[in-house]
């Protein structure tokens, strides 16, 4: 049945007497395809899978969905976002930096990525300078507010953490942790000291079992090699990224440092979309903005590190701010770029912003099998191929429940070769 032929449920609202939005009752999704070819109807209770079944075969009963026309898949997650500077690449100054201002971009971003399908997001934000922690405060509101729609995880990231700076700089840091930063970040690459930076990072992060995820260009492999050394089975884990700098370096010598990032258990997120204003340099000009450019746009060798036995996973980055200024936010359009450019097949593609994103998150592994978390993307078309290359129409399962709806439909005049060849004026997309 067609998105035109009948009204389709849009997002539900939040319910649930523990006030995070879980769902109350069952849901049916009905007619749905799955990657492997089979078209199957999921049933969905307790923010879980409960059932999938041949089409037809589960006994009606809750809310049914019929996702006929839709590819269903487990819901994508975004590894690395910059929620507090995004969608401010139009502004006339600098962006505001109240409370109020950094939670509503903040809060506006986290459902754009949501409406793409990301159910989960990690965002990095910066702490320190004038700002102290404001930023990091209005996030963590953001991430309260946005419970039973999307979780929002905060990065905390400071500026310097060696010399005489260093000491106010992981003071703040640990403030940071207390405050509800689950993940400590940073950019070694612009500290005095890389390497003491790095190690008070992970310093940190043992003392308090926080997650850990760095910038770095990745463009120096003994540096690269030292960190693998030190933060080998780190709990509850480690992730660096863009690494674009890995593919500027020799082939032989980006292999053996992948070996290093392989054996220490350390994930690579890339961002295919671009890369993202915490990398960004002095010197240079973005044409027209009087603002810093970023370094070169460059990706990291992700076929290379995967042979390598490197987890990678895929990011969107900068969301239209000053590094992206058409940032989209779109975990599918970074599975579509890393397919385009040869980087990994759909599938795998797929996997870097879906599984691999998720495990880089600490999230469970999503199945559309009983028993998975029901957190799921439906998107109009009949291959991963396809949906990569048309992803318009999208359906969100956050815990069992819809959390945002996007329809379109493709309209064209009247044309005599149309009307030929017996072709449609209208498709749904």
């Amino acid at each position: 049945m067609s998105e035109s032929s009948q009204p389709q449920p849009g997002p539900e609202k939040a319910s649930g007497s523990d006030g995070t939005g879980a769902a109350a009752g069952t849901l049916v999704l009905c007619d749905a395809r799955l990657a492997d070819g089979r078209v199957v109807d999921v049933r969905l209770s307790g923010g879980r899978i409960e059932a999938v079944g041949t089409a037809g075969s589960l006994a009606p009963q809750g809310t049914r969905i019929d996702l006929g026309g839709y590819l269903l898949l487990p819901a994508p997650a975004e590894p690395h976002a910059h929620c507090d500077t995004a969608l401010t690449a139009d502004a006339a100054g600098p962006a505001t930096d109240t409370l109020e201002d950094v939670q509503r971009r903040t809060t506006e971003a986290a459902l754009l990525q949501l409406g793409h399908g990301a159910t989960a997001l990690r965002t990095h934000v910066r702490i320190g300078d004038v700002q102290a922690l404001r930023s990091l405060e209005a996030v963590l509101q953001a991430g309260r507010s946005l419970r039973g729609l999307a979780e929002l995880t905060a990065v905390a990231v400071p500026r310097m953490l060696t010399g005489a700076a260093g000491a106010d700089g992981l003071a703040m840091l640990r403030d940071a942790v207390k405050m509800g930063a689950t993940v400590i970040g940073g950019c070694p690459d612009l500290d005095p000291d890389p390497a003491g930076y790095v190690e008070a990072v992970l310093d940190v992060a043992a003392e308090h079992g926080c997650a850990v995820d760095l910038h770095t260009d990745g463009d120096d492999p003994a540096r690269l090699a030292r960190f693998a050394a030190v933060a080998g089975g780190l709990r509850p884990g480690v992730a660096i990224g863009p690494c674009a700098g890995l593919s500027a370096l020799p082939p032989e010598v980006a292999a053996r440092t992948a070996e290093h990032l392989a054996a220490a258990g350390v994930t690579v997120v890339c961002l295919p979309q671009g890369g993202c204003a915490a990398l960004e340099r002095r010197g240079g000009a973005r044409p027209g903005s009087g603002r810093a450019a970023a370094p070169a746009a460059r990706q990291a060798p992700v076929r290379l590190l995967r042979a390598a036995g490197v987890r990678v996973a895929a990011g969107s980055g900068a969301l239209r701010d000053v590094a992206n200024p058409v940032g989209r936010g779109d975990p599918l359009e970074a599975a579509y770029l890393l397919a385009s450019l040869g980087e990994a097949s759909p599938e795998a593609a797929y996997e870097m912003v879906g599984a691999a994103a998720r495990a880089t998150l600490g999230l469970p592994e999503v199945r559309v099998e009983a028993g998975f978390p029901a957190e799921l993307l439906a998107v109009r078309g009949d291959s991963l191929a396809g949906v990569l290359s048309l992803a318009y129409s999208r359906i969100v399962v956050h815990k069992g429940r819809v959390v945002a709806r996007t329809s379109a439909v493709r309209e064209y005049c009247d044309s005599a070769a149309v009307v030929a060849l017996e072709l449609p004026r209208q498709s749904q997309r």
